[in-house]
Order: structure tokens, then C-alpha cells, then sequence
């Protein structure tokens, strides 16, 4: 008896690799590739449409994201809040793409051992947010979260412009050579902490009249 089309795959391995990447690279273009041309996700607008008020991060806020990325911060904290009534009520606003259009790669997360930072910018002081880093017990004493003591050096500031500069080339940022040439000064003196907290405090905040 003749085999049909589908046992001859199902008996070849090699077909049947084939055939499987094949399905699940068309599904996952089919997914993906419509997201690179929709307005929402390429352009810092909310879900309404209204334009948000989005900058490329600074040179302060943006050495304070390597160093979080650096510190695996994502690790235990998310930047996504979900539309849920459970997570909208404890953390604010829902996530909104056009929040993130400046962030590469984006710092959303999988895992959430702390609470989510997608909008845990102005909440807390910078004080509290220094003496929180370097040792969460002083402000909560049931935190299990790592202190961070090494964080109150000098920040290291000799390649930022190499890195404003490849952020122009990647991604939507447009930083100019004025802001480029300017980035070392605006880092002096400053300490990693510094940069850290200046991170935390501007997260969410550019939707933060929804809350």
C-alpha cells in the first residue's frame, strides 16, 4: 500500500525537521514581522493614541541601565505590568508599547521574586532609594533583596559616547553630537548609585497622569 504524504514526513527525520522549523518560522513571522510596522509599537504613543512624553535616557540614566542590566536586576524585578485588575491596582497604569521604544534590548523580565519597577519611578525618594541599594533591611526589614554597597564609587564615564553613538545606529535614538559631546561633563562626579537612582526615577513615569 502506497504511503500518504504525511507518513513519508512523519518516517523521515530529516523531512520532518525540515517541515517543523519551517511551520514555526512562518508562524513566528506572521507574529512578529507586523509588530516593526505598527505605529504603536515604533513611535512613544500611548494606547490612545496621545503622544508620550519619551526621550532617549540621558547619560546619567543611561550608565544607570548598564549598571542594572550589569547587577541582573531583571533577574528578580519585571518592567511589564500587565492588564490585569490585580496588577493595574498595586503598580499602576497597564504597560503600553510605545513605552519602550527607546529601551534595547528591553529590561521586561520573566520573574518576580521583588515587585515589578515598571512604574516605580517618584514614588519612593532618592534617599530612600540610595539607603534602599545599599541595604534594603534599613527601609524593609523583611526584604530579601542583595545590598549593593559597591555601588558609591565613581561611575565609570570613558565610553559613553561610544555607546550614545551605537544607540544611533541600532535603534530610534537620536541623540545629537552636541548631547554626545556633552555626555562626559554631565557624568562628572557622579557615582554609580547616582546613575542607578537617576534610572529608577524616571521608569514610568512618562504615562504617569494615568495613574
Amino acid at each position: 500500500m502506497a504511503q500518504s504524504k504525511h507518513e513519508k514526513i512523519e518516517r523521515n527525520v530529516f523531512l520532518m525537521i525540515v517541515f517543523t522549523l519551517l511551520t514555526v518560522s512562518v508562524g513566528g513571522l506572521v507574529e512578529i514581522v507586523p509588530l516593526f510596522f505598527q505605529h504603536s509599537t515604533t513611535t512613544p504613543i500611548d494606547h490612545k493614541g496621545n503622544k508620550l512624553d519619551v526621550k532617549p535616557y540621558d547619560p546619567v540614566r543611561l550608565v544607570g541601565r548598564d549598571i542594572y542590566v550589569r547587577e541582573g536586576c531583571y533577574n528578580c524585578h519585571s518592567q511589564m505590568i500587565r492588564p490585569f485588575r490585580a496588577e493595574t491596582e498595586r503598580y499602576g497604569h497597564y504597560s503600553v508599547a510605545g513605552e519602550y521604544v527607546y529601551d534595547h534590548p528591553f529590561q521586561w523580565g520573566s520573574k518576580r521574586t521583588g515587585p515589578d519597577l515598571a512604574r516605580v519611578g517618584g514614588r519612593y525618594s532618592d534617599e530612600w532609594q540610595r539607603v534602599h541599594l545599599l541595604n534594603p533591611r534599613d527601609v524593609v526589614p523583611e526584604s530579601n533583596m542583595p545590598a549593593f554597597p559597591w555601588l558609591d564609587r565613581p561611575v565609570k564615564a570613558d565610553d559613553i559616547q561610544d555607546k550614545m553613538r551605537a544607540l544611533n545606529k541600532v535603534g530610534l535614538h537620536k541623540y545629537s553630537d552636541e548631547e554626545i559631546a556633552a555626555a562626559p561633563a554631565a557624568l562628572e562626579g557622579k557615582t554609580e548609585l547616582d546613575a542607578v537612582v537617576a534610572y529608577l526615577q524616571g521608569l514610568g513615569t512618562a504615562i504617569s497622569h494615568f495613574r
